[in-house]
């Protein structure tokens, strides 16, 4: 088991291709430069040859050995970027300067994309202070209210990143207001629903319980002040959110209020996608490549 993001934040060998793209963006490249300095991956830069150039000047980024695929237009450089993956000549794609729609039309294109699974969503990963194992959040970015159904494969992409961290049966938890089942808290209904389906084994490699309070999930402490019988409740690896405001409060409040160390990535596809905010820190954004990285590896080992 990984126990710590610091851990995947080394040399790879033989060095992945990370496909980049519209790459130039000043705050991508920087994360870039960290990740090739650190034996990541070999970047291959997709854009504007001439403004890639201007953005590592502006950055004070020295490209060095940084391969550049002149492409213009924001559409065709994420299509370029999905192409090299297809045929095998990257092993993970990134957002450089350009809409999040715009890459995700190009993953999820029907004949040229990269889909996979029924849906695409977003797995946090962090180191929350007082806790000896990785907390993995999901989904606080892509799905926005999703149902039932979408929840089952959200959980589905999120066990697949925990089990690429080395967790073998993760325990994911539900996370609502409260820990009873409320008709008129469709959460709780979604969260008894999403048990009944791991019980039937619908949902399998991982064990799912809820619905659980927060403090309920993470804290076993909580769990049995408050009489909750079940064994798993304050053992949750994954936390998985009622929709997108949830699991952007919690997202922020854990890397931005508490400074955790955290990761980020989009996973759903045939390769994992880089998708991060301007106002990550360049230690986010280094770790969420070596994440991705991490997790392409472990399909194709």
């Amino acid at each position: 088991m990984i126990g710590s993001l610091d851990a995947l934040v080394r040399a790879l060998s033989p060095k992945p291709v990370l496909a980049v793209a519209v790459a130039q963006d000043a705050h991508v490249l920087l994360a870039l430069r960290n990740a090739a300095d650190a034996g990541l991956c070999r970047p291959l830069l997709i854009g504007n040859e001439a403004a890639i150039f201007a953005a590592a000047d502006a950055a004070g980024v020295a490209l060095g050995d940084m391969e550049i695929l002149p492409c213009e237009g924001d559409v065709e450089c994420c299509r370029a970027a999905v192409r090299l993956v297809r045929e095998g000549r990257a092993q993970a794609v990134m957002k450089g300067l350009c809409g999040t729609a715009t890459i995700l039309r190009e993953v999820l294109h029907a004949e040229t994309g990269l889909r996979e699974s029924a849906l695409l969503s977003y797995v946090s990963v962090f180191e929350l202070p007082g806790f000896e194992r990785l907390i993995f959040l999901t989904d606080p970015a892509l799905n926005m209210y999703p149902d039932t159904d979408a929840k089952k494969h959200i959980i589905h992409n999120a066990v697949s990143v925990a089990r690429a961290m080395g967790v073998a049966l993760p325990v994911v938890a539900c996370v609502c207001a409260l820990e009873t089942v409320n008709p008129k808290m469709p959460p709780t209904l979604d969260a008894a629903e999403l048990v009944r389906l791991w019980q039937e084994r619908e949902i399998q490699n991982c064990i799912v319980t809820g619905p659980l309070a927060l403090d309920n999930c993470l804290y076993r402490e909580a769990a049995l002040h408050k009489g909750i019988e079940d064994e798993n409740a304050g053992r949750a690896d994954i936390l998985l959110v009622p929709n997108i405001e949830a699991g952007n409060v919690l997202h922020k409040a854990f890397s931005m209020v508490l400074g955790a160390p955290g990761a980020g990535v989009l996973v759903g596809a045939r390769a994992p996608v880089v998708i991060t905010s301007r106002v990550d820190s360049e230690e986010f954004k280094l770790r969420s490549i070596a994440l991705a990285l991490h997790i392409a590896a472990e399909r194709n080992a």
